[in-house]
């Protein structure tokens, strides 16, 4: 997910490895991506496997790469790493291209469950990089009993609060007590997001506070003992501290799914191509399980993780089928100004 990623080991992806990318020519590219959210060498691996000339520009957040690129109509960028609602929004805008597969042949490596995705089904104007689930991430030492329900969090014991956080961004704040009503993820209904908001304005009562970046630390130095998480940050604080545990409630989690998208106004189609091509290489995608402790769809990839390395991080082991059974956050169309409304409101309270 977005935000700046912390980085768990050195490996990189090397010059030689992996070169296996279409050469395409040079070709200036520009790629758009998260801080931390690829090997720190990449795009010179890239370019001295095709002789392009890509370069990488960091965005901090769905939300800012998509205003740029909205302004700007998709020019000045190439490819772009957005989460899948965001995809969506882009291929809505027609700034999306329209993906030949002929041309990534890599695209094989991606289990058949990614090739299914609700946001777009066979993958016609992206390709999931990453996915996952939101869940709980806990002190097993601190916090009496296993957590399994969203209002572990929501209404906490008293012991528990004033020690737990939750994510500030606002699909997945929101996520949160729509799971634990039983409401869709993606829901548009009036007097359900009524029921959320009035839910999330009690609960603030008994947070530590809203974070999407430094949660884990908090764990790990005992000030937060519950966290609201996306399942690879839980795995920063399970890789300081073994008693920190992540656990998907009973009544569900959402499937995030971040993706790479080609813009249609790319002037670098080729390059663009042999990129989204060269990542979905089982040694370069490993590199994000290995390293952002975030399951990749990419079956050669998962397949050459250690034993020893899903033992320590459980849900990194997660089958492709059990991440199928959430649902994925959909673009929500004019009910995203709701949701940011709600949220405003949850937050001014």
């Amino acid at each position: 997910m977005f935000g700046q990623f912390r980085i768990i080991g050195a490996a990189a992806i090397g010059t030689g490895l992996a070169l296996s990318a279409n050469v395409a020519g040079a070709e200036q590219l520009v790629v758009s991506n998260w801080d931390g959210y690829m090997a720190p060498d990449a795009i010179d691996a890239f370019n001295e496997a095709t002789g392009n000339e890509a370069e990488l520009v960091l965005h901090g957040t769905n939300e800012e790469i998509m205003g740029k690129l909205i302004a700007s109509k998709g020019k000045g960028y190439d490819v772009v790493f957005v989460s899948s609602p965001f995809a969506e929004v882009l291929h809505n805008l027609g700034l999306a291209e329209d993906l030949d597969h002929a041309k990534i042949p890599n695209l094989a490596n991606l289990y058949d469950q990614a090739t299914q995705l609700s946001h777009d089904e066979g993958n016609t104007f992206s390709l999931p990089y990453a996915w996952g689930t939101t869940g709980l991430c806990y002190r097993s030492d601190l916090v009496e009993g296993t957590p399994d329900s969203w209002n572990d969090l929501l209404k906490p014991t008293d012991a528990l609060s004033g020690k737990t956080t939750m994510l500030a961004t606002d699909r997945w704040l929101l996520g949160a007590a729509m799971l634990a009503n039983g409401y869709s993820v993606n829901t548009t209904d009036e007097d359900e997001l009524a029921t959320v908001r009035d839910q999330l304005i009690e609960t603030k009562k008994t947070l530590l506070a809203y974070d999407d970046t430094t949660f884990y630390a908090k764990l790990v130095s005992g000030e937060a003992e519950l966290v609201q998480a996306w399942d690879g940050w839980c795995n920063y604080g399970i890789a300081e501290n073994a008693d920190i545990k992540y656990v998907i409630p009973s009544e569900g989690s959402d499937l995030w799914v971040d993706t790479m998208v080609i813009l249609k106004n790319s002037e670098h189609k080729d390059a663009a191509y042999a990129f989204v091509d060269f990542i979905l290489d089982p040694t370069n995608h490993g590199w994000a399980a290995e390293n952002i402790l975030y399951k990749v769809p990419n079956k050669p990839a998962m397949e050459a993780l250690s034993e020893d390395f899903v033992t320590q991080f459980p849900n990194m082991g997660m089958a492709p089928d059990e991440l199928m059974k959430y649902e994925q956050l959909r673009d929500v169309g004019e009910a995203q100004r709701a949701y940011s409304r709600i949220v405003s409101e949850i937050k001014a309270n």
